[in-house]
């Protein structure tokens, strides 16, 4: 049929390679051994297609790893002691490796062609995995795609590589930094919360941290979490992904516009508002229309596809930061597992997601009935003493009596700044936390 694919074909083909790219590859750095240091952080052996290339770069970067010098005569015994030399088409082969280059000046160009080849290899036999998991009908698609993307991640992350930096490099880029925040008279290192007291102690939410704000039901966790995600997108244009596991996205959005319009959320839900009520929720409809704030409400949401979610909020919208809403609603994969080793391997998870990304994670969790009336401990949090250990930073809302407007804000941990509690201001009408006025009672 015209236009159709032949699987035959496909199947037959053979695996993209540029075998005068490997060669001129080589070529170069026994020409000169310095071009090694440009090309070992993009090619690795397994890049090249042909057999007998890969155990010549092997030879290559053993000899490097030793120190010794690299040209033909090292090159040729070093394959002789590893009984390979007659396999790479013997010495007179590799002698004709160098005459495939006048010069090594291009030798990064070479290689990135070879990577690029090795990369297209790699998705052509990752695609035929996925294609073959897809098949599995035993296997969970929730698992399926979770692999899928971190296979495809992985390769798209390929020649991303680490190096080191001189001191002088490091101390230039960390100067600049200092200059910006001097010029910009910025406070915080970090992502504000929006409350001063609070971003003092914090100097803002840092990049790869994880934190996790603790309190008991109806002391306003979420409030307290969704009053920093307003402050965060609607005031500073920072884009903010929030996962809610408890509430729908339009639950979320009422309160949100209820802490907004400062109107209670009670009269918004029954709809007995006045015409400058209602003005008041259309100006606040305004702000939030143009806030970059993403939201997910999944009620039973997986731990692999908040995983999987996250990576495109930060692909596709460059979320700056991401809330959870809560730790304990989040369902492990495995729910054979004893609870606390289900919640560990969600913490454990959350902590290597603000790592990946390099951004901060916030998770709201519940503590223990036990801290009713009292303040919490890190010994509190819930169901496992993993988030305690995981956590970067922990906060707590604290409160003796409900009806009291003034929620004490604990920062009980800190890993690389100082501990203290500040007081805000809970209005539990708006659903919304303020700073605390100075000599007021709320």
């Amino acid at each position: 049929m015209s236009g159709a694919m032949n699987p035959v074909t496909l199947r037959d083909a053979v695996p993209s390679h540029n075998e005068e790219a490997e060669i001129a590859t080589l070529g170069a750095v026994l020409i000169d051994s310095e071009a090694l240091s440009s090309v070992v952080h993009l090619v690795r052996p397994e890049d090249f297609y042909k057999g007998a290339h890969q155990r010549i770069y092997e030879a290559i970067l053993s000899l490097f790893d030793r120190g010794q010098s690299i040209d033909l005569i090292t090159l040729a015994e070093e394959l002789r002691s590893r009984g390979v030399l007659e396999q790479c088409g013997g010495a007179a082969y590799v002698s004709r490796l160098t005459s495939a280059v006048p010069t090594s000046a291009n030798v990064e160009y070479y290689a990135r062609i070879v990577q690029a080849a090795s990369i297209r290899r790699t998705l052509a036999r990752v695609s035929q995995e996925i294609i073959a998991q897809a098949h599995d009908n035993s296997a969970e698609i929730s698992v399926i795609l979770e692999e899928a993307e971190r296979k495809i991640f992985e390769i798209s992350d390929r020649n991303q590589t680490g190096t080191y930096y001189p001191a002088k490099e490091i101390v230039k880029q960390t100067f600049d930094a200092i200059e910006k925040h001097y010029h910009s008279k910025t406070e915080y290192t970090g992502i504000p919360s929006g409350f001063k007291d609070l971003d003092q102690l914090t100097m803002g939410f840092q990049n790869s941290e994880f934190i996790v704000i603790g309190a008991r039901p109806s002391v306003g966790k979420t409030a307290f979490a969704l009053t920093i995600a307003a402050n965060m997108a609607i005031r500073q244009k920072i884009p903010v992904g929030f996962f809610s596991l408890e509430m729908s996205a339009m639950a979320i959005m009422q309160r949100l516009l209820s802490m907004e319009a400062r109107l209670d959320s009670q009269r918004m839900r029954t709809g007995m508002l006045s015409p400058a009520d209602f003005s008041r929720i259309t100006e606040a409809c305004g702000r939030l229309y143009e806030a970059p704030l993403y939201i997910s409400d999944s009620p039973d949401l997986k731990l692999l596809d908040l995983r999987a979610q996250a990576r495109r909020m930060k692909s596709h919208q460059d979320v700056k930061i991401i809330f959870v809403d809560y730790i304990t609603l989040i369902s492990s994969e495995n729910r054979e597992l004893p609870r606390h080793e289900q919640i560990a391997e969600v913490s454990r998870s959350l902590k290597a997601l603000a790592r990946e990304l390099n951004l901060p994670v916030i998770a709201l969790s519940q503590v223990r009935r036990e801290t009713e009336g009292k303040k919490p401990t890190l010994a509190d949090l819930r169901e496992s003493g993993s988030i305690e250990q995981d956590a970067d930073v922990v906060i707590f809302l604290h409160t003796e009596d409900l009806k009291n407007e003034v929620r004490e804000v604990a920062v009980a941990k800190q890993r690389n700044g100082p501990v203290g509690d500040i007081a805000l201001a809970f209005l539990a009408r708006y659903t919304k936390f303020e700073a605390l006025e100075r000599g007021s009672g709320v």
